[in-house]
């Protein structure tokens, strides 16, 4: 038998899982997809608002520049073109302000320079100490710094002001990885603004789904899996992984029905690993830490109202409740519904918890209406409130200890997931880089070497080399 014969069974329709299936099916490798829901995309999911019939995401995704792999897997997959890349960012200040940050003509990373400079809430001191503390969050990271304090300690060591830590800072930060400053460990910090606004001269912009999620991997997703023989059994939950002389022999089914294969990637949520393996594998010293990562939330309000409330295609919010706003339009021409749709992002949303919707989908409606003028005018015509639990996992600063590696202790068997170590936080591109890491394990093997299908970060400026001490390519997270 040729590797290439050797059958992958991939166990979740995630991100994780449908990025290890392109990678190997696309070098020929047959494989067998399994997915507990009805449909492919995990978390990444729409559901019917069925007071509008519009189709509705549990959480607005974006994508930034630097997310190479995710780039990469939309156009491998054909979906790329329902990505809009946003050419600025519009920033609402405390006081209603508006502020276009867009990248200026000037060499990296220098060309955000006068965007930071239009945020007229953040004073000439604030911008002094942010400019400092990038040049500091730049470096290389000691290993206890980066393993063992949080961010929220690092900026009171760089002499942050309380504003820049409110308006910047957190602002950032919480949107990038749905946690809060006194949670977030200096190593993620450092990644998203190194990546995002250091490095090179594209990676803060980002792009944004032009359809629902649902839809953005729907069918055609689903065509070119097809049309790569990728044997995809969606509503096939799997009970256990059967594990003999060490190795994995096959899948049983929550039905009692068995599939067998040659290797298998577990691409589920962190907590559903352990109890997808045998009882004898889960205290196991390389597997058992991964029970000790923890989740964050994620919250949207839905709003659809009787006239426009913004013609801006988004908007970041400070020192509000609400986060981000993405105008999504009208509501669908098919449905009898006729509104102005408009979703509010809240991440990190545990303060939310024990207050009623109406109370906060009141409080978003009033912080937009202090906001915009026609929203003052506009009447309400339907809300709907929505938290993701278990949106993303937690990258507290023991977080890193509990992230597996692809390769499990099994040698037929992956792991993949975001919260695998890739590298990166909790993201997408975290999510597609672990299965793509997954799938570059066994194509490895394969090829008796080591092989990889992980695409490379953006390059780094050459300036930015210069200024900051960066390497060619923005460094990872040693893991």
């Amino acid at each position: 038998m040729s590797n290439r014969e050797n059958r992958v069974v991939v166990i979740g329709g995630g991100l994780a899982g449908l990025a290890a299936t392109t990678a190997l099916a696309a070098r020929g490798y047959p494989v067998t997809l399994l997915e507990s829901r009805p449909r492919l995309g995990g978390r990444a999911s729409s559901f019917v608002d069925q007071t509008t019939g519009q189709l509705i995401d549990n959480c607005q995704h974006v994508n930034m520049g630097c997310c190479t792999n995710f780039r990469h897997f939309c156009e491998t997959v054909g979906i790329a073109d329902r990505l809009e890349r946003q050419s600025a960012l519009y920033f609402i200040g405390p006081d209603g302000q508006q502020t276009t940050f867009s990248a200026s003509w000037l060499p990296t990373p220098l060309h955000l320079l006068p965007a930071f400079r239009r945020l007229t809430y953040l004073s000439r001191n604030d911008l002094r100490g942010i400019a400092w503390g990038l040049k500091s969050l730049a470096k290389p990271l000691k290993t206890a710094e980066s393993q063992d304090e949080t961010f929220a300690s690092w900026l009171s060591r760089h002499d942050q002001t309380p504003n820049a830590i409110e308006r910047f800072w957190f602002v950032v930060l919480v949107s990038a990885l749905s946690e809060t400053l006194d949670r977030i460990d200096v190593a993620s910090a450092r990644k998203v603004f190194v990546d995002g606004f250091m490095a090179s001269r594209d990676g803060w912009t980002v792009e944004i789904p032009t359809v629902p999620l649902s839809e953005f991997y729907g069918e055609t997703l689903r065509e070119w899996l097809e049309n790569h023989s990728v044997d995809v059994k969606l509503l096939t939950g799997v009970r256990e992984l059967k594990i003999a002389n060490d190795h994995v022999t096959h899948v049983e089914l929550r039905d009692g029905s068995t599939i067998e294969g040659d290797d298998f990637v577990l691409a589920v949520p962190h907590h559903r690993v352990q109890s997808l393996l045998p009882e004898s594998w889960r205290e196991h010293p390389e597997v058992q830490a991964v029970d000790d990562l923890e989740s964050a939330p994620i919250s949207s309000v839905h709003l659809w109202f009787d006239r426009p409330v913004t013609d801006l295609p988004h908007a970041v919010l400070i020192e509000k409740t609400s986060q981000w706003l993405f105008n999504r339009g009208l509501t669908d021409e098919s449905s009898p519904f006729s509104g102005h749709y408009y979703q509010v992002v809240i991440s990190a949303s545990r303060d939310l918890s024990g207050r009623s919707s109406d109370e906060i989908v009141r409080e978003v409606v009033e912080e937009l209406k202090s906001v915009w003028p026609n929203a003052a005018e506009a009447n309400l015509l339907h809300s709907r409130f929505v938290t993701e639990h278990r949106a993303v996992f937690s990258v507290r600063p023991e977080s890193r200890r509990c992230r597996l590696p692809q390769q499990s202790p099994i040698p037929n068997l992956q792991f993949a997931g975001d919260w695998t170590r890739t590298g990166w936080p909790a993201t997408m591109e975290g999510a597609v880089r672990s299965g793509y890491f997954a799938a570059s394990n066994i194509l490895g093997k394969a090829a008796e070497g080591k092989m990889s299908v992980v695409q490379p970060d953006l390059p780094t400026a050459w300036l930015s080399r210069r200024l900051f001490g960066l390497s060619k390519n923005p460094p990872g997270v040693s893991e």
